[in-house]
């Protein structure tokens, strides 16, 4: 098997050059499947894995806009159909100056098994632009949203392909993605989630990772027979994912103490209670602030710039009993982790994608924390996504505690698929392992059951 893991890792970094963040995201998944294949060889021989890695559709397109003053800009969109086995593509869109079509197919790629695990009929597949919508006007908002949609309406479709937000894409450019569509289709129809709750968004949609992240760890600390009532939690991120984690956080009795932007985070030993909450989203959601102003209101509470040159983030220095990454990938790296368990986390929940590096999972795994991947831990926003999706299909709108009680189902779902797939194949306890060879399975008998397609 690790002849065959060297072998097939060898070809992918071949076919796919200069794209390191698909490269991690498939060596942590055929790391865990060589467990699987030892035992079932007829997914080496129907090439089972050598078809999940290869997107089934990769679409580039020019996005040209025009500002306020009238100046043409050009920006590049992408959408990435990674599989379509068990359902629809789904999976969201990304505005941001880092996004590439590397970065894009390791997130299509999460995609396909986070989906998988939610237990609901969606494929999987991720989006976006190199466009930056910090700091541009409302009009130029619009106008390039209109401009990415005019194309990418040609691929998506609520039976075919249904996008969703993600980093730089939340409710405003939702409307008007939305808004554009309608218009070149002239029909109405569940093709995005994340919409506004008056035109066929879901309640509990904006909460869902971050609380679903929660509800993740809570399973976990679950199984050594404790909660997370008077636990101190690190967070990191500030978007919507930090902000419901930090409020679930709450609900469950913890006391989340830092969160972050990209220029720094801030720590308050004495907690953000929901006044402090309430503060932080209306400083980022409305006003569009950086989190350093928490210091100028909250005198008790420090703020710590961060050197993105540095070879280890202070946030994660701080003694906790939990974290819960929630920025962006590869936030975590090797030495970050050995702090972390070093200083007494015994539980982390990932609500980012991919955020910790491989080396850090190590860390993690050979400290036997309880450690939950991305893929598992921050699920429930895709699987809120696809509730959305039904209600959509219904045309009718579910209350939040039918939303929220249908989330948590799912996140027990998860958590008890991947425990027993951790089980199954000889390594307990190891949630890396559950949530890939979770993920895997439904979709590749899926594909054996469907042909070569």
């Amino acid at each position: 098997m690790s002849t065959f893991v060297s072998d097939f890792m060898a070809e992918v970094k071949a076919k796919n050059p200069a794209e390191p963040e698909f490269h991690q995201a498939v060596q942590e998944v055929v790391d865990s499947l060589a467990l699987v294949l030892e035992r079932h060889p007829e997914y080496r021989t129907a090439r089972i894995l050598e078809r999940m890695v290869e997107p089934e559709r990769v679409i580039t397109f020019r996005v040209p806009w025009v500002d306020d003053r009238g100046d043409i800009h050009v920006n590049r969109g992408y959408r990435i159909e990674m599989n379509s086995a068990i359902g629809p593509y789904k999976g969201g869109l990304r505005f941001h100056p880092s996004v590439t079509l590397g970065i894009l197919k390791f997130l299509a790629f999460e995609q396909v098994f986070k989906n998988s695990l939610t237990t609901l009929p969606m494929g999987g597949g991720k989006g976006g632009s190199d466009f930056d919508p910090k700091g541009k006007s409302e009009l130029s908002i619009m106008r390039f949203c209109q401009a990415f949609m005019a194309e990418l309406s040609r691929h998506i479709g609520p039976n075919t392909d249904v996008p969703a937000g993600d980093i730089g894409v939340g409710g405003r450019e939702i409307g008007y993605l939305f808004g554009m569509y309608k218009k070149l289709r002239n029909e109405f129809t569940g093709v995005l989630t994340g919409k506004g709750l008056n035109w066929g968004g879901s309640l509990i949609r904006p909460e869902a990772t971050g609380y679903g992240a929660v509800y993740f760890a809570a399973e976990m600390l679950g199984t050594r027979s404790t909660t997370l009532k008077g636990k101190s939690c690190l967070v990191s991120g500030s978007g919507n994912v930090a902000q419901y984690t930090v409020e679930k956080i709450l609900d469950l009795g913890g006391k989340a103490v830092t969160l972050s932007d990209s220029n720094g985070y801030i720590y308050d030993e004495a907690g953000i209670d929901r006044e402090k909450l309430a503060f932080v989203m209306q400083l980022k959601n409305v006003r569009r602030g950086r989190m350093k102003e928490y210091t100028d209101k909250y005198k008790g509470a420090v703020y710590f710039p961060i050197d993105p040159k540095a070879d280890a983030n202070p946030l994660w220095t701080h003694k906790a009993d939990c974290a819960f990454p929630s920025a962006t990938q590869n936030e975590i790296n090797g030495k970050d982790a050995a702090t972390l368990v070093r200083n007494g986390v015994h539980c982390i929940a990932e609500g980012a994608n991919m955020p910790t590096t491989p080396d850090g999972v190590k860390v993690f795994l050979d400290a036997k924390v309880l450690y939950g991947p991305g893929k598992a831990a921050n699920a429930g926003g895709v699987a809120t996504s696809g509730l959305e999706m039904s209600q959509n299909s219904m045309r009718l709108p579910w209350t939040r505690e039918e939303v929220d009680q249908r989330l948590h189902l799912i996140m027990k779902s998860i958590h008890k698929t991947c425990v027993e797939m951790a089980d199954r194949f000889g390594t307990p306890g190891n949630y890396v392992n559950g949530a890939n060879i979770g993920g895997f399975l439904k979709v590749a008998d899926a594909m054996v059951d469907q042909g070569v397609v």
